[in-house]
């Protein structure tokens, strides 16, 4: 295996330029920030943006959890890339990295300065210092179990070239704002997942009303359970899927919360609308 480290300081655009230099070098995977990404794919790790503060973060990007080291290292293994790019801030560190998840040594070391303009780097930085942004190099359906719920920014991506033998063509970049960036906790209320389902269901055909919305909170993922009334002559297996689809793009779309799984019971029938049927 052939490894490739690419240093630079933070916020100089590292994550961003990552996908270009593996398409121009045929680099197959990348070790960024917690993650093991490969084949476009997140194979194993915890993005070190999703934890709490800084130093979680500093913690989880160097493998300092056994069971996260451990599974990252075994996932390396089992997919035996041929080669891999490691980011890190210093040498020192993506040596370190490097060492953690039991990578041969480091062939060739790239500054971010040599591939990059100061054009580039301080855009980079603005984004990073002045927004919060931050980019994770794998498409952002692959990270919405990890950042569930944090809605700034979250699901906007930019699309680039592809990496590794010209396999990965069209390659995604999500941005996120990293948790420990958020001044204070924040909730989204339950009466406003209901109001979105209410207004979804209004659009559906053969939906009459929604009764009750019960939501289920997870640290990744959002369960939904709705209650409604149906009109008699319709299918309510169709319209209870068209409800599940819709209601699902709409609370995702708005919220960035991850839809674990959303579940409709019919309550009742009606022939016209808010007359229950006996």
């Amino acid at each position: 295996m052939k490894v490739y480290a690419l240093v630079g300081k933070s916020g100089t655009g590292k994550s961003y330029q990552a996908m270009n230099l593996c398409s121009q070098r045929g680099i197959e995977s990348i070790i960024d920030d917690g993650l093991f990404v490969y084949n476009n794919t997140v194979q194993a790790g915890t993005s070190a943006k999703r934890q709490d503060t800084k130093i979680g973060a500093i913690k989880t990007a160097l493998f300092m959890d056994e069971k996260e080291r451990s599974a990252v290292a075994k996932a390396i293994r089992r997919c035996k890339p041929e080669s891999i790019l490691v980011l890190g801030t210093s040498k020192e560190m993506a040596d370190r990295i490097r060492r953690a998840i039991e990578l041969p040594p480091i062939d060739e070391f790239i500054n971010i300065e040599d591939i990059t303009t100061e054009s580039e780097r301080k855009i980079a930085y603005k984004q990073r210092v002045g927004e919060g942004k931050h980019v994770v190099p794998v498409p952002t359906f692959q990270l919405k179990r990890q950042f569930s719920g944090y809605f700034v920014n979250p699901m906007t991506y930019f699309k680039g070239m592809g990496f590794g033998a010209g396999s990965y063509k069209n390659q995604e970049r999500s941005v996120v704002r990293p948790t420990y960036s958020y001044l204070g906790d924040f909730i989204i209320s339950d009466r406003v997942i209901t109001d979105i389902v209410e207004h979804v269901a209004s659009g559906i055909d053969g939906v009459e009303t929604v009764y009750h919305v019960i939501t289920e909170k997870k640290m990744d993922e959002l369960r939904l359970t709705i209650t409604a009334q149906f009109r008699y002559g319709v299918s309510a297996v169709i319209a209870g899927r068209g409800l599940q689809k819709q209601c699902k793009l709409e609370i995702e779309k708005m919220t960035a919360f991850n839809i674990g799984s959303i579940d409709v019971e019919v309550k009742d029938l009606t022939w016209a609308k808010n007359t229950v049927s006996q």
